[in-house]
């Protein structure tokens, strides 16, 4: 996944208007008009980087005349202590965009580590890590993006982008197969049906209704496995995927039962910041 320039400014431009509303009334008041100044970004800890692109359109949108300098891109790893990025311009936009960038470049960076750590995890068991659409409010593109940088791979953008039957649609349609033939008839047919299922009864039915994707929702390691063969015997054409309560400890065990997909909201809503740091100086 790629991130269209356009885009990128876009975010920038609304980030840094959180920020910095009518103006930023101390840097005005100690930093000398035409003072130049040199950054340099610095790593607390191990990290997957992500978002540094993004962060220097932050200060490209106040000043132009910015220059940054880096010899690592988004999905590298990054070691603790390491300088992996400088940065040069009026030390005014310097420090009126500090925070703005450092903020989203150690959300994003959180994101694309903890999705890595999932990856590794899972290594050649066939599955894949998804996210979900647990993200940030106004950030889900760009933490969406961010997995893909940490080797995950993206679920739904929005509600527009497919369709997935869960529990409360289930039992208003009246039953999990009375959801999959409604969805059916209203859908275009190159448009995948998905269906959550969270026991055995309600597999049983999405397999009659010929699903093209089911989602073992919330199940124990062993009732996957469990329904894993019995949807490789009675529909081997579906995909399966599962979800609910998904974390480090456990991802392998499940991925070792053989489905497809893992889709897991923590790598979006549970991750930390990586604590990276901008040290300035006068040039």
């Amino acid at each position: 996944m790629e991130l269209d320039p356009g885009i990128i400014y876009a975010f920038a431009s609304d980030l840094l208007k959180e920020d910095l509303g009518r103006g930023d009334i101390t840097t005005q008041s100690v930093v000398r008009g035409g003072a130049k100044g040199r950054g340099r970004f610095l790593a607390r800890q191990d990290f997957v980087l992500c978002g540094l692109e993004i962060s220097e359109a932050v200060f490209s949108t106040l000043d132009n005349t910015i220059t940054l300098e880096s010899r690592v891109y988004d999905g590298e790893t990054i070691a603790a202590s390491a300088e992996f990025a400088a940065i040069e311009g009026p030390a005014a936009v310097l420090l009126t965009g500090e925070r703005t960038a450092l903020n989203i470049m150690q959300r994003l960076s959180g994101v694309a580590t903890l999705t890595k750590a999932f990856v590794d995890r899972i290594e050649g068991t066939g599955a894949r890590i998804l996210d979900t659409r647990k993200t940030t409010p106004g950030l889900r593109l760009l933490e969406k993006y961010a997995v893909t940088v940490g080797g995950g791979f993206n679920h739904r953008f929005g509600l527009d982008d497919g369709v997935l039957i869960k529990d409360n649609h289930i039992a208003l349609a009246g039953g999990v197969r009375r959801a999959v033939e409604l969805a059916r008839r209203a859908v275009s047919h190159l448009m995948k049906i998905e269906v959550e299922v969270s026991s055995q009864a309600q597999l049983r039915e999405a397999i009659a209704a010929t699903a093209d994707v089911i989602m073992l929702d919330n199940m124990t390691v062993d009732e996957v496995r469990e329904s894993v063969k019995m949807i490789r015997e009675r529909a081997p054409g579906a995909i399966v995927e599962v979800s609910g309560g998904i974390n480090l400890e456990n991802v392998r065990s499940y991925a070792e039962c053989g489905v497809d997909l893992i889709s897991a909201g923590a790598i979006t809503h549970s991750v930390a910041a990586i604590d990276v740091s901008l040290k300035i100086r006068s040039v």
